[in-house]
């Protein structure tokens, strides 16, 4: 990340009035909604764009500001600490997964489509038959400390037809 980037991202009013709720400890998108006087929609909009800039984290527990980050950056000149995203899909990958487990679920049914097939294609092979135990322990390992649970996930992988089920056996089509 450069200091140009960092800038540009606190350059927008609204993503400055964000980071300034989180800095005072405002942990989530209603309570940062309500200091700033924002539309919810907006205030995600801009967590986003802070948390993909590397300034925010959202590591489940609610937004903070990333000290640590911060102070690498300084240490670094502003030189990158990690390759900047390949494509849209490994940009939305790295927004919603940290360390393999997945931070939350995106609203956005496109993104969220993106984060599926990624969990489907490293959690299950295809032509396997898989009771649905085994389907529950594969995702729980996606979902470990973070802010999705492996029910709601197995719904959306049948409901997106990532994986098919019939009496209890689940398998990718």
């Amino acid at each position: 990340m450069s200091s140009q980037a960092l800038a540009g991202a606190l350059a927008d009013d609204r993503r400055r009035v964000v980071f300034a709720a989180i800095v005072l400890g405002d942990a989530d998108l209603p309570a940062v909604a309500a200091r700033t006087g924002l539309p919810t929609r907006d205030v995600a909009t801009a967590v986003r764009r802070l948390v993909d800039v590397g300034v925010v984290a959202d590591d489940g527990t609610g937004l903070r500001v990333d000290g640590q980050w911060l102070r690498e950056q300084v240490r670094a000149g502003g030189r990158p600490a990690a390759a900047p995203a390949a494509s849209p899909q490994e940009a939305i990958l790295r927004t919603f997964l940290r360390d393999g487990v997945l931070t939350r679920l995106p609203a956005q049914r496109g993104r969220r489509r993106i984060l599926l097939e990624h969990i489907t294609e490293r959690s299950f092979e295809p032509g396997v038959r898989y009771p649905e135990r085994a389907v529950d322990d594969a995702l729980r390992a996606w979902c470990d400390g973070g802010g999705a649970d492996h029910v709601t996930l197995r719904r959306y992988l049948v409901d997106d037809r990532l994986l098919a089920r019939d009496h209890g056996v689940y398998w990718r089509p």
